[in-house]
């Protein structure tokens, strides 16, 4: 009960944001040309460094796109993709990676994925960490615009989003 009180006191502090509506084909043309390198033209990157977006909610990757820009989250390679793009791009190109299905990724270590499987359901107790699940959802897709989906991404860049929360970055 502690932490889902815990949890319901966090979520005032995500905003939401709403998204104009885009134009998916116009962002698969702008993902072709700039988000390929990084995020692949479906955004399902390959490189464990970077974030897998296809199939995340378009409010939450106009966000962050919005965030990046204004230098609010920090990326010296995200500020220089997302600094020369309108509103209207931001848009069409969460509009193009929030369409593509996600692809299933799995991990293959046993005593992690059951770790991972206990934190993410019931948090860490003794270090007052509640569950996961309480803001990214039981199965993982997140809450459009506050919390990601969390489901299918790099085990990797998701320790290292959580190193970088914990230190204030």
């Amino acid at each position: 009960m502690r932490y889902l009180l815990a949890s319901l006191l966090l979520l005032p502090l995500a905003t939401a944001v709403a998204a104009p509506k885009g134009d998916p084909v116009k962002g698969k043309a702008l993902a072709e040309k700039v988000c390929i390198a990084c995020h692949g033209v479906d955004g399902n990157s390959a490189a464990a460094a970077n974030p897998v977006i296809d199939g995340q909610h378009l409010e939450y990757l106009y966000k962050q796109l919005t965030e990046f820009k204004a230098g609010k989250r920090q990326n010296p390679i995200m500020l220089g993709i997302a600094s020369p793009l309108s509103d209207a791009d931001m848009a069409d190109a969460a509009a193009w990676f929030s369409s593509q299905q996600p692809k299933p990724r799995g991990a293959s270590d046993k005593v992690l994925i059951e770790a991972g499987r206990k934190i993410y359901r019931q948090g860490i107790a003794s270090k007052g960490l509640p569950a996961c699940m309480s803001c990214h959802s039981p199965n993982g897709a997140g809450m459009p615009s506050q919390y990601p989906r969390l489901a299918g991404q790099h085990a990797s860049y998701t320790a290292a989003q959580l190193k970088a929360f914990r230190s204030g970055e």
